[in-house]
């Protein structure tokens, strides 16, 4: 994906009628909100806590609509888990913003020197930045452009969403629901295809958010840095499951696998791959078996099988698991048959101690297969972690407590669990995001508030200052206020 374009059918320049017409539009919005900013003041408290409680009903009032549209673009996808996510998960967020925008917005005083400034008061007070981007991907259509909105609207701005042209079903659905609640000035959504995506970070945004792969992560923070506009790149990763040997147990496997069947391994945050102690391998893969025959029987074939966004995608996959077959690499399929290119649903694939090499371990896998690679000692568990990339998220499973603290001090991740996976991104008063090639930046709660915010130092001054010594011509007085801050430097030194 670049930033260019050839010529072509439409407005000359390459782009389509559809996504001319549709960048026309983000253009005219992106305009209307940024005269919206300049012409009038941040938004009080109880504003901001309407637009919160607006948006926390009309994502209930739709659930029915949210479990159709996820449902036509995904093919099959479980209905409790919408409510669960998409509904509800958003709700949560902005009922929890509106609980605490007070203690969020309050300023925050910071201490000065008195033998300076006298009785001066200096707060950090956050004001909202302006007018924000958001870029949201197709796994999660609601939750991770909605979700994203609680904090930006906590904060005061305003905001366009795109959302992916991978889910045009929940794309159009989310568009009616901004309509129906929000004016254009203050929220809007725009949707197209690959011109308007291309478009969309080369505005001079205030402020630009990014859910979705590194390599496009690359492309957008390049196009917003030729306006120097601030990024949160939410990223994604190979999410690792340390297992320790005193957690080869049913309990382990059942957080694991149960974690990667959410949305089918569609999960930025989902396992990625289990390192397990060489000894217990052959017990890990018995217990994946276990609970798959025991507690999910027939799963690929059930509604709670959540389809593979796309065909491209679903075969995208097939090709992981044949390259490793093809190498002569141990491939357990737990489940099924085999994929199922109708409803584009895929079983619960093991791909058993992978070559480093494999495309599999190489790439973020965002599907229903689980590499399992076996280690000696923790120490190598941790060296071949921290070999890799830094991932968006890392999970420990140990018993002992003093094993899972030291795993957690010798490794980096932008959230981590201990004998559970993913929970980092669901507690809406936790910050939410990565670290390096996982992503930068922090949304959800007060971490979400600050984030969309400009933090603004502000001094009052008051009496009894020494602030003139500051200010040409230089003699005696900073003379004075030097040498006594030097002495009581020193004296505090000596003793």
């Amino acid at each position: 994906m670049t930033y260019t374009t050839t010529a072509g059918p439409g407005d000359g320049t390459g782009r389509s009628p559809k996504d001319t017409a549709a960048i026309a539009e983000l253009h005219a919005v992106f305009a209307a909100q940024r005269a919206a900013v300049r012409r009038g003041s941040a938004p009080e408290a109880d504003q901001r806590r309407r637009s919160l409680m607006a948006l926390a009903d009309v994502i209930t009032g739709h659930r029915q609509q949210i479990r159709e549209a996820l449902s036509a673009d995904f093919a099959v996808h479980p209905e409790g888990f919408a409510d669960l996510v998409e509904v509800l998960g958003v709700a949560g967020r902005a009922v929890f913003a509106a609980e605490h925008l007070e203690e969020w917005m309050a300023p925050e005083p910071r201490p000065v020197g008195p033998g300076l400034l006298g009785t001066a008061q200096a707060d950090m007070v956050y004001q909202p930045k302006g007018v924000i981007g958001l870029i949201s991907p197709w796994n999660f259509p609601f939750d991770l452009s909605l979700g994203p909105l609680t904090d930006m609207l906590a904060a005061g701005n305003r905001v366009v969403i795109k959302p992916s042209e991978y889910t045009p079903a929940c794309s159009a659905l989310l568009r009616e629901m901004v309509a129906e609640v929000f004016d254009p000035e203050q929220v809007a959504v725009v949707t197209g295809g690959l011109e308007l995506a291309r478009e969309f970070p080369t505005l001079p945004w205030d402020h630009l958010l990014y859910t979705g792969n590194p390599e496009v992560g690359r492309l957008v923070a390049r196009a917003a840095a030729e306006n120097l506009v601030p990024t949160t790149l939410e990223l994604g990763g190979k999410c690792p499951a340390i297992v320790h040997t005193d957690s080869v147990t049913a309990d382990t496997v059942a957080q694991i696998v149960g974690t990667k069947l959410v949305k089918s391994g569609q999960m930025c945050i989902t396992v990625d791959y289990c390192l397990v102690p060489s000894r217990d391998m052959a017990r890990f893969v018995e217990l994946v078996k276990a609970h798959m025959r025991e507690r999910v029987p027939g799963f690929a074939s059930s509604p709670d099988c959540t389809g593979i966004i796309t065909e491209r995608h679903l075969k995208r996959l097939i090709g992981l698991v044949e390259e490793a077959k093809a190498r002569g690499v141990e491939v357990v399929q737990v489940d099924g048959s085999g994929p199922d290119m109708a409803t584009r649903r895929m079983p619960l694939t093991l791909v058993v101690d992978p070559p480093a090499d494999l495309a599999l371990m190489r790439e973020e896998i965002f599907g229903p297969i689980l590499p399992i690679k076996s280690y000696d000692g923790i120490e190598d568990a941790v060296s071949y972690v921290n070999h890799g990339e830094r991932p968006l998220g890392l999970y420990v499973f140990a018993q002992n407590g003093d094993v899972a603290e030291r795993i957690l001090a010798t490794t980096v991740s932008g959230g981590a669990c201990v004998n559970t996976c993913a929970v980092q991104g669901a507690v809406p008063a936790l910050g939410f995001g990565g670290i390096g090639h996982s992503g930068h930046g922090r949304h959800h709660g007060v971490d979400g508030f600050r984030e969309f915010s400009n933090p603004r130092g502000v001094v009052r001054r008051g009496r009894d200052d020494l602030i003139e010594v500051m200010f040409p011509p230089y003699g005696a007085a900073l003379d004075g206020v030097v040498s006594s801050a030097l002495g009581a430097a020193e004296a505090e030194g000596a003793r």
